[in-house]
């Protein structure tokens, strides 16, 4: 009922996780990260415990595919889950349970990841990846805007649209930037709108600018 991509931005060192779903305030439940530790996204039958578990394993030095396997492990009911997850180094690892709705699955490399369930296809996942990936001389915000439209584009959510966010991670403790949109007609539209005017008020106060 979710897609979403993890960045690492190579310019700037920030993390970066962007979200969009036909669920009610999907960037408060499913978006985890930490400074220099990593960040991770708990889809599908969502279990929050699963993205503050991911950071607590990756805190203590485990790589990716390892985490995996251990959420693997530790949930009753990881096969209704997908979760994706990036460690400080750009590493990553995905998982899409059994039962999770069809079309589900993801795609990454090195940096970047991207995963959904319940999307009208596949295509949701390339087109997600390919936006990203043919704008990496924009700002992480606005690549990670481009790449939702454009998965949304092709198809999205196969319920439909009403919730999106963007979370932004440095070093420290906080976010470096959150914009969440809850409920919505047009999240990503929304979303874009507040991206802007983070722009003129917010971004020019921090080290994004």
């Amino acid at each position: 009922m979710t897609w979403s991509i993890l960045a690492r931005d190579d310019a700037t060192g920030l993390f970066a996780i962007a979200i969009a779903s036909r669920f009610f305030a999907v960037g408060g439940a499913c978006p985890w990260a930490r400074g220099r530790v990593g960040i991770a996204s708990s889809q599908a039958l969502m279990n929050p415990m699963l993205g503050h578990r991911a950071l607590q394993l990756l805190e203590a030095g485990l790589a990716p595919d390892t985490v995996r396997d251990q959420l693997i492990g530790e949930d009753t009911g990881i096969e209704h889950r997908q979760f994706h997850l990036m460690d400080w180094q750009g590493r990553y690892a995905l998982y899409s349970g059994d039962a999770c709705v069809d079309w589900c699955g993801g795609a990454g490399r090195q940096g970047l990841s991207v995963a959904g369930n319940m999307l009208t296809g596949p295509d949701v996942v390339s087109a997600t990846l390919e936006a990203y990936e043919a704008n990496l001389g924009k700002d992480l915000v606005e690549r990670l805007l481009l790449a939702l439209e454009a998965g949304e584009a092709a198809g999205g959510d196969r319920r439909g649209k009403q919730a999106a966010a963007i979370l932004v991670q440095g070093e420290g403790p906080y976010p470096r930037m959150s914009l969440r949109v809850d409920d919505h007609v047009e999240p990503l539209v929304e979303l874009r709108r507040l991206a802007e005017v983070a722009k003129q008020r917010y971004v020019p106060f921090t080290s994004l600018a």
